[in-house]
């Protein structure tokens, strides 16, 4: 299998390629891509050896392209470049695991093409739902979860006429505990610093709010096609549950690992096979308490707003994880409070008008007026 990494440079592209280098037998890397981050890059084409490198944040330089060609990769420029991979005739599988909206349109472009789409960018889904869904299914792709809760629910759905509902676990960050008085003066490096997961700065910051679980939320109900209501999340501190599914005679799956993000990779690496991940098992007899609580939404405001934006729908999704965006950006760059994150999306929501996603290009334009609107808020808040 000819594997494309997406953000290969980030947690959950390190956590691919070691999975991959397991297994050389059954996976070729084929394409890397990175933002900005060449000296990393170059590292990782050295050890795998892929046919193209993408430095999408990155003018085209000749001595950067030389560097590459060194070592018999072909490095390309621009967001462009990432497409072209996605949807390469020698491609079969794509890992999508750049952050943010930045993921959207290689994603999309993954499934148009018919690939195996490893779906680590939650917000392509968030953004653009029925679209990429829809893009799938005309491609003829296999879309398979890789966030830990989706892969859970994935492992433990079937006979979807019989299923309830659905639970994704959440750890809920660092500041589960916290008073909330507390908040407001919480820094960028108490946010990142997460008690279960080693995630990037920004996925980390989402943990701490529960925006990321909010996101999960949006993106269960396309994945799985199930109603918002019966999609519901619950706080599990021990991060050894990873979801749950629900069914009508009363019966929950559950799916239970340590919480390393290779398991769900490995798992939609080989589907339907399983295969080696190099984590390991879980051992029972030293899990000692599996607890869980319901969010306090005073705490994390984050979940009401995005259950708001999916019931809404249309654009309001993508509203809500394009200021969600600006907003975290600010909170890591000390311009704006940690509780400031859930002001400016609250605000930016009610500001942007919610209107029809019929096509990528109003997705594009709602996308980019929640950041102008956002941007703005968050110059009031320092003000």
């Amino acid at each position: 299998m000819n594997l494309t990494v997406l953000g290969a440079t980030g947690s959950i592209g390190a956590s691919t390629l070691d999975v991959a280098a397991r297994h050389p037998q059954r996976y070729r890397v084929f394409a890397l891509s990175a933002n900005a981050s060449a000296d990393a890059l170059l590292e990782l084409c050295r050890a795998h050896k892929p046919r193209y490198a993408v430095l999408s944040g990155v003018a085209e330089s000749r001595d950067l392209r030389k560097e590459f060609a060194s070592v018999n990769t072909e490095l390309l420029f621009g967001a462009a470049a990432l497409e072209q991979v996605a949807a390469h005739a020698d491609c079969d599988a794509v890992m999508a695991a750049i952050v943010g909206a930045a993921g959207l349109a290689s994603t999309l472009a993954a499934a148009r093409a018919g690939k195996r789409v490893l779906l680590a960018n939650k917000e392509a889904l968030v953004m653009t739902g029925p679209l990429m869904m829809a893009a799938a299914r005309a491609g003829g792709a296999q879309v398979l979860p890789v966030d830990s809760e989706h892969n859970a629910v994935f492992q433990c759905f079937s006979n979807k006429p019989s299923v309830s509902r659905i639970v994704l676990t959440a750890s809920g960050g660092p500041f589960r505990t916290t008073p909330l008085e507390k908040l407001e003066g919480v820094t960028p490096e108490q946010a990142c610093a997460h008690p279960n997961w080693v995630m990037g700065r920004k996925i980390s910051v989402d943990s701490a709010t529960m925006m990321n679980k909010a996101l999960e939320v949006i993106e269960a109900r396309w994945l799985f096609d199930v109603a918002p209501e019966r999609i519901e999340v619950v706080i599990h501190p021990q991060s050894i549950i990873h979801s749950l599914v629900e069914y009508v005679d009363g019966s929950m799956l559950a799916q239970l690992s340590n919480p390393d993000m290779r398991v769900p990779i490995a798992h939609a690496l080989a589907f339907p096979e399983r295969i080696e991940s190099g984590v390991r098992p879980l051992d029972l007899s030293l899990v000692k308490n599996l607890s869980f609580e319901r969010p306090d939404e005073r705490r994390f405001p984050c979940l009401r707003l995005a259950q708001a934006a999916l019931r809404a729908g249309g654009t309001a999704p993508a509203a809500l994880n394009a200021a969600n965006e600006v907003a975290v950006e600010a909170f890591l760059a000390r311009r704006l409070a940690f509780t400031g994150i859930g002001r400016v999306i609250e605000t930016t929501l009610e500001r942007c008008e919610t209107r029809p996603a019929q096509g990528l290009e109003a997705v594009l334009e709602a996308d980019a007026q929640a950041r102008r609107t956002a941007t703005s808020l968050v110059m009031a808040e320092a003000a």
